[in-house]
């Protein structure tokens, strides 16, 4: 099986972005990193984690130190003191350490955990994507009758392998927007539920730039280097999902079909493109960055961004109330996209007794008050007393308690695919594409993509 899965690593197929859409204003670099740092208790000396270390890359040794001790691998470089106060409460808690180990820097997270593959060192707990489940089929342990799984909806569940995944947070993606601005144009946001009310609300914004003091209706890049995975990945998301249940898997499931799309649907997703490549800051569209999109957003230049509740994680953010308003590309759509873009999963053959009881006591008020509180994270249980900080987390909250939410299905396609998608948002957007020129283009793409 290991070389199987060296194989698969080697080639490439496991590309552990660990959630792209961060939390830090530096989102595409979210998942990467060169130096690994440890968090471990404050009792814990340097001589015992070397040991500890060393014994983990033995292959004849047991789990990292016994049933209390696990090792997280952490993704997201930007909440690694949050997880390192994490890890002292849990062992002030329970008497357990969780050793953190933080990925940051340049280093790719997938190319850290096929050298740890090789070495024998795998951490207890790593993060995934949903659609990177099949690369590790018969290497994660099912999680399935726990406790936890009883307070949330959001756990990753696996035909083959059970309930293998553990939502740490819930991020949400929509066409994110500066209320003030909105009811200064007198635009309501709930109306946007359909293209010809955006089309009217586009221009009545655009009229009265100069009056409400912006540049811009939309801060939208397509500036695919180093922007490709906003628009081939949550923007593309939108085709897959806006306006589905969350359960609803009509056109991944299509997508995932040979590369297959719905005509109409990705006409229509076309034309809705078009419409903000229009009102877009043009300054911004072609050959902008996420810095430059989320500054202007921040500072009041545009009245709309198409970023999720990442891209804005503080009140001190913003001096003014930020929503969320659907895609909606075709009449009556009146959902956002919200959900767990990544998983923790314990390693099967890891400290799987020890990765449960963590994940049982991570999803209680104390790990989730540091995990909102200062994390800024939003929480996926049923049970969570605390609000996010998250300027966006109300309008967001409001979705999911409405229903009116879509699935995170982008995060099941192909990967890579969004590497071919994004260039086709760009052509489109510097002018080499009419609206059918783009819904024809992605569909050949797509189709190329998942035939070779």
């Amino acid at each position: 099986m290991k070389s199987r899965f060296l194989s698969v690593l080697l080639a490439g197929a496991m590309a552990v972005s660990l959630s792209a859409c961060g939390a830090a204003p530096a989102a595409p670099a979210a998942g990467t990193g060169s130096e690994t740092t440890e968090a471990t208790d404050e009792g814990a000396s340097e001589e015992a984690s070397e040991e500890a270390s060393e014994e983990a890359s033995d292959s004849s040794a047991p789990a990292a130190g016994g049933a209390g001790e696990v090792r997280l691998l952490n993704g997201k470089p930007e909440i690694d003191q949050q997880l390192q106060d994490l890890a002292k409460l849990y062992n002030e808690e329970t008497g357990n350490t969780l050793i953190v180990e933080t990925i940051g820097g340049d280093t790719n997270a997938s190319d850290e955990l096929k050298k740890m593959y090789q070495a024998d060192n795998m951490p207890d707990i790593f993060v995934i994507e949903a659609n990177q489940a099949d690369t590790w089929d018969g290497m994660l342990a099912d999680l399935a009758g726990e406790a936890w799984t009883d307070k949330t909806g959001f756990e990753l569940i696996n035909a083959s392998m059970g309930t293998i995944g553990f939502p740490y947070t819930v991020e949400a993606t929509a066409l994110g927007y500066n209320a003030d601005v909105l009811k200064a144009a007198g635009v309501d946001p709930a109306s946007l539920t359909s293209p010809s009310a955006y089309a009217d609300a586009f221009k009545t914004l655009d009229e009265k730039k100069g009056e409400l003091g912006i540049t811009a209706v939309l801060g939208w890049c397509a500036e695919p280097a180093n922007l490709g995975w906003s628009s081939g990945t949550h923007v593309f998301a939108q085709y897959l999902d806006a306006g589905l249940k969350a359960d609803d898997t009509t056109y991944i499931d299509l997508l995932n079909d040979g590369g297959k799309v719905d005509e109409k649907r990705m006409k229509d997703f076309a034309e809705f493109i078009g419409m903000m490549n229009q009102y877009s800051d043009p300054e911004l569209l072609v050959d902008g960055t996420y810095d430059q999109q989320v500054a202007g957003f921040k500072d009041g230049k545009y009245a709309f961004i198409t970023q999720g509740n990442w891209c804005v994680t503080s009140p001190d953010d913003v001096s003014f109330e930020c929503g969320f308003a659907p895609y909606a590309f075709e009449d009556g759509i009146d959902t956002i996209i919200a959900g767990p873009p990544s998983y923790w999963v314990a390693y099967s053959e890891g400290n799987v007794d020890g990765a449960k009881e963590f994940f049982n006591w991570c999803s209680g008020d104390s790990a989730q008050n540091i995990l909102v509180n200062q994390a800024g994270l939003v929480s996926p249980f049923d049970d969570c007393k605390y609000e996010a900080v998250n300027p966006f987390y109300k309008s967001m909250k409001s979705y999911i308690d409405a229903g009116k939410y879509s699935g995170w299905h982008t995060m099941l396609k192909k990967d890579g695919l969004q590497n071919v998608t994004c260039q086709v948002f760009a052509d489109y957007a510097q002018g080499k594409l009419d609206a059918d020129g783009f819904a024809s283009t992605m569909a050949q793409v797509i189709q190329s993509y998942y035939a070779n």
